[in-house]
């Protein structure tokens, strides 16, 4: 990998990890999009993504719990399935036309569901417990993915936290901050085991890691101490819209 290349990935991994971290994400599924345009190996771009997403995602919830926006008790139902099913997804391989496929379905309908909510984002939380019968299947759900494909999950979680209202936006962002984290080092794990670990050259991913950190450290900054709600919502939705696009786009590409 030469510089004129890993110059403009820097660029763009640093821009993915500010927007991202502004709202607890890790931004796995950016820089999954960035490393695929340069024709990087598939096994070392789940991995690359993962690392960059364990980094990001730490600097994130440390940033939100630093404002006192994280809750355990909104945490810790997601990490008790996600982790073990993070580890048996690190395992597996899966088709990325089928994956894309079916990540884009799911991420248009929450686009859809949060620009129809957003006339009611100020009304109050919806004061319920967090019930453990939707908490676990869902962990499963997100920490399988993360692991198999190398995302943290929480891309997915965090829109349906915010549709059944189980928490305000920042401490939703706080609680998809670990939840990427943990996910992302049991992935990592489980891609180890699985004979998966492949990352990039050193002195390119000590480069990309650089890059990472201090996006992730001004986005969280930012999502942390001043962003609103409604705008926290808006820049998610463009995120998820954004990936959409680029998933549907490449299955249709690799169809034609």
């Amino acid at each position: 990998m030469s510089w004129a290349n890993a110059i403009p990935i820097g660029l763009l991994i640093f821009i993915v990890a500010g927007v991202y971290s502004s709202v607890g994400l890790g931004g796995a599924s950016g820089y999954l999009a960035i490393l695929s345009l340069f024709s990087i190996p598939h096994d070392v771009m789940a991995t690359s993504a993962l690392c960059l997403n364990l980094l990001v995602a730490g600097v994130a919830f440390w940033s939100f719990r630093e404002k006192d926006f994280f809750s355990w008790h909104l945490t810790w139902p997601f990490m008790a399935t996600s982790i073990p099913a993070a580890c048996l997804g690190g395992l597996c391989k899966i088709s990325f036309r089928a994956y894309s496929l079916l990540l884009g379905m799911v991420l248009i309908a929450a686009v859809i569901r949060l620009m129809m909510d957003r006339q009611n984002e100020e009304r109050p939380l919806n004061g319920k417990t967090l019930p453990l019968k939707a908490a676990f299947p869902v962990g499963v759900g997100i920490g399988f993915l993360a692991g198999m494909v190398g995302i943290g999950g929480g891309i997915l979680l965090g829109p349906l936290a915010l549709l059944y209202r189980w928490g305000g936006a920042k401490q939703i962002a706080a609680t998809t901050a670990l939840i990427i984290f943990v996910n992302s080092m049991a992935g990592l794990l489980g891609r180890y085991f699985g004979g998966n670990l492949r990352v990039l050259s050193p002195w390119f991913f000590i480069f990309v890691i650089v890059a990472a950190l201090w996006g992730g450290l001004l986005g969280s900054h930012l999502g942390a101490n001043f962003f609103s709600n409604r705008w926290l919502k808006r820049i998610l939705s463009a995120i998820l819209a954004l990936i959409a696009i680029k998933l549907f786009f490449t299955v249709g590409r690799g169809m034609a």
